[in-house]
């Protein structure tokens, strides 16, 4: 079978389209034939080595032979199952986060059956693939700040891409005010989906306007937890996404700190793991309430493409990546 193989850490040019053994289920897997991925920040994270902690658990100096293939996301068809499994047979359209393996970007990959949802049946496969990594990281955001009520404040930094474009539309259906922070380019974007104010990252600084949220969600951050923590309202909660080891150091500092004091606002990393919460987005999914944006799709062959442009943070939304054409033929084969 075809996969993007990396053998090395560095830039997407260092990922090569290659012939591999195709894999064979374990007792509680299911052999998915892959119609489609999509490209994730931790795809990007685990193809540059970066953080030095993903090389702790991928390889050191280089990726180990069973991490080669990168791909969380999947949307594809089930070939052959595990004498174990019980809730799905060779046939059925299914979609996940393959999170602790990867292989998504290849003709086939394996799957536990717990990591995995039947597809929403009006849904096309490159639609379904961009929702379960990006959309369980922006409900559990949003949970992070308990049961949101009508009216609540919700500020989204990095409200453009892959998590923020879901949780915009997640906060929306709860009833909040949604204030999206991004580049000017993806403010269109943002405002499209529902959010009630804009902001151009590069013009205004959310943190020192005085304004103050009930609960903020970071995809990207880059100020001090100081900074974030004046933002919010009291009580209000912070919840982390994405960011650097520094700033999560920072936020388990100040938290450390603030059970020792009388300190209400609650700043708190995204951590619960893939699929908690994705077969409520299928609901929402299948119901026309959640939808993905996707801004460009590549083909297999073109991953190293559609990784180059995630690394340029011009992207809109989700990237999606068909390893079947949309008309269910093969490509490059």
């Amino acid at each position: 079978m075809r996969a993007v193989v990396n053998t090395r850490y560095g830039s997407p040019d260092v990922l090569e389209l290659k012939e591999i053994p195709k894999p064979v289920p374990k007792g509680d897997e299911l052999l998915i034939r892959v119609h489609a991925s999509s490209v994730n920040s931790w795809d990007w994270e685990f193809l540059n080595g970066t953080p030095f902690v993903n090389r702790l658990m991928y390889g050191l100096l280089r990726p180990k032979p069973g991490k080669r293939v990168l791909g969380a996301d999947v949307a594809g068809t089930v070939e052959a199952v595990g004498n174990r499994v019980r809730n799905f047979e060779p046939g059925d359209e299914v979609f996940g986060d393959l999170w602790d393996n990867w292989g998504g970007f290849a003709d086939y990959v394996c799957a536990n059956e717990a990591t995995l949802e039947l597809k929403p049946a009006s849904w096309t496969f490159a639609e379904a693939a961009s929702v379960p990594q990006a959309g369980v990281l922006a409900l559990q955001g949003l949970r992070k700040g308990g049961q949101i009520r009508s009216g609540e404040k919700v500020l989204i930094n990095g409200a453009g891409g892959g998590v923020g474009t879901f949780a915009i539309q997640l906060a929306k259906l709860y009833g909040a005010e949604v204030t999206g922070v991004d580049a000017a380019h993806k403010l269109s974007v943002v405002c499209s989906l529902g959010a009630d104010h804009a902001i151009d990252y590069m013009q205004e600084d959310f943190t020192k306007t005085g304004k103050r949220y009930d609960l903020i969600i970071d995809c990207q951050n880059f100020r001090s937890m100081l900074d974030n923590r004046r933002a919010l309202a009291p009580g209000g909660t912070y919840a982390m996404i994405g960011g650097s080891i520094p700033r999560v150091y920072q936020l388990w500092f100040l938290s450390f700190v603030a059970s020792f004091t009388r300190e209400d606002r609650t700043l708190c990393l995204v951590a619960e793991g893939p699929n908690k919460g994705l077969a409520e987005l299928k609901e929402l999914m299948e119901a026309g309430k959640l939808i993905p944006v996707i801004d460009k799709t590549y083909q297999l062959s073109e991953v190293p493409d559609a990784l180059r442009y995630f690394g340029e943070g011009k992207h809109k939304g989700k990237i999606a990546v068909e390893i079947i054409s949309t008309l269910g033929h093969e490509l490059d084969k």
